[in-house]
């Protein structure tokens, strides 16, 4: 009997696209908490709280990079151990990560609420958003348990091929977050803290029905809570390929923050365009991140059950879909950026700077879903040091080279933009390079060999 959410037979297309849609979907709800948070804010209590939360959201971005990072690593774990059927492997690679969540998680919000101060200054956050900054970090720092816990639940849900279900409880919590937010900034009047503390009780319900599924499930993932235990050489994988996606996430993140820096010199209605930019920003960019996602689920499980026909087609039919996808929403965003960025804040400044920066990277966003795909599929067979490395060098180094050398002679926005833009084209290249020249499919094939019965 074929189990429910393996990927292993089938259309490729068929399989890739019912499971991305919900994860697209999903993660577009969970970009609308900030979002939400930030059109509430600009426009019930002013532009210097949007730059405040905009000023925050780099910061929050690392907090998550590192976990969702090590939670690629389960992931692949766990969908290789599924498209095995082995199951008693997969049983205790999900306990040990989940209660490694919960430890992880605690020790963030501890060193979160107490360097966030700190970290804001480092970043020369404008005067005049900077204490409401700190109140809005240091709540959502707080809830840093709910985040990592989540991440890992709903990491094992998609590794198994379940999308779903974390698609329906970020429904349900992003349309709570939207009242809660109402109604702890407006009617309670708690400014840019009422926002953080709208979304962390919502992120905590979401924790809570994604273990209850976890927990409910009939199946070898049910997660049993007297079964937590950390097994050592398990748990050691998921951190050798977790560990570089992290280091990626937050070097990469870190960069953004500095990124920011240049960003909050043209004050603060420059900060608060570039944040709506960002939304629009992690918008398109978000289903180049699901395709990213799913292809990494569709490689694992069929490299554990030794089809590399398949992941081949799998590859290519993500890079058609992510393509035609981000083209699409590509144009609609620089059509209407105006408007759009509107939406955050009526200042003109602010719509002007925003809509400037998004302009500029629309239409480099295809060399990004090269580069996310393809780093998928390394990453499923446990090659994360490339997409690392390549990321880092492009993200990072080249990006921040760039921006040092032409930020002092031109003091132009615009620069930002097309410092992203330009190293999106790079991270293609450097990881197409590896993709075709290293023969890692094959060295999969040779090192487990084909499939029992076939020849």
């Amino acid at each position: 009997m074929e189990k429910k959410g393996l990927m292993t037979s089938g259309s490729i297309y068929k399989c890739i696209f019912l499971f991305t849609i919900p994860l697209i979907l999903g993660n577009f709800f969970q970009l609308m908490y900030n979002t939400i948070d930030s059109i509430i804010v600009g426009n019930y209590v002013g532009s210097t709280a949007l730059a405040a939360v905009g000023t925050s959201t780099p910061i929050i971005n690392l907090l998550i990079a590192f976990f969702q990072g090590l939670s690629t690593g389960a992931g692949v774990v766990v969908a290789r151990y599924y498209g095995a059927r082995k199951t008693e492997e997969e049983s205790t690679a999900i306990h040990s990560f989940i209660l490694f969540a919960l430890i992880f998680g605690i020790a963030l919000s501890i060193i979160g609420v107490v360097f966030a101060p700190t970290i804001l200054k480092w970043m020369g956050t404008p005067a005049d958003c900077y204490d409401q900054a700190v109140a809005y970090l240091r709540i959502y720092f707080a809830g840093s348990i709910f985040v990592t816990i989540y991440n890992a639940g709903t990491g094992i849900l998609q590794a198994v091929g379940d999308s779903k279900h974390p698609l329906y409880y970020l429904i349900a919590t992003s349309v709570l977050n939207v009242f809660g937010d109402l109604f702890f900034v407006k009617t309670l009047g708690m400014g840019t803290a009422g926002a953080a503390l709208a979304t962390v009780v919502c992120e905590g319900i979401s924790v809570v029905l994604v273990l209850g599924t976890l927990m409910r499930s009939k199946s070898e993932y049910r997660l049993s809570l007297n079964k937590l235990k950390i097994n050592g050489p398990i748990l050691k994988e998921i951190v050798r390929i977790g560990v570089p996606s992290g280091i990626q996430g937050m070097v990469v993140s870190v960069s953004n923050v500095v990124v920011m820096s240049y960003v909050n010199a043209f004050g603060s209605a420059s900060t608060a365009g570039f944040s709506s930019a960002n939304k629009f920003d992690n918008f398109i960019g978000l289903p180049v991140n699901c395709f990213m996602l799913a292809i990494t689920t569709f490689t694992g499980q069929n490299l554990g059950a030794r089809k590399y026909d398949r992941v081949v087609k799998g590859v290519h039919a993500s890079l058609v879909m992510s393509i035609a996808t981000v083209v699409t929403c590509g144009i609609i965003v620089y059509i209407f950026a105006d408007p759009l960025i509107g939406l955050f804040s009526t200042d003109a400044e602010v719509i002007a700077a925003g809509a400037k920066l998004i302009r500029i990277m629309c239409p480099y966003y295809t060399f990004l879903c090269f580069h996310q795909v393809w780093s998928g599929a390394l990453r499923a067979s446990g090659r994360s040091m490339v997409p690392m490395i390549t990321s880092i060098m492009a993200f990072v180094v080249i990006r921040q080279i760039f921006l040092a050398i032409a930020m002092p002679i031109y003091n132009d926005l615009g620069l930002i933009g097309y410092g992203y833009s330009f190293t999106w084209i790079l991270a293609a290249v450097f990881t197409g390079i590896y993709y075709f020249r290293s023969h890692w499919l094959k060295k999969e094939e040779e090192q487990y060999g084909m499939p029992a019965g076939t020849k």
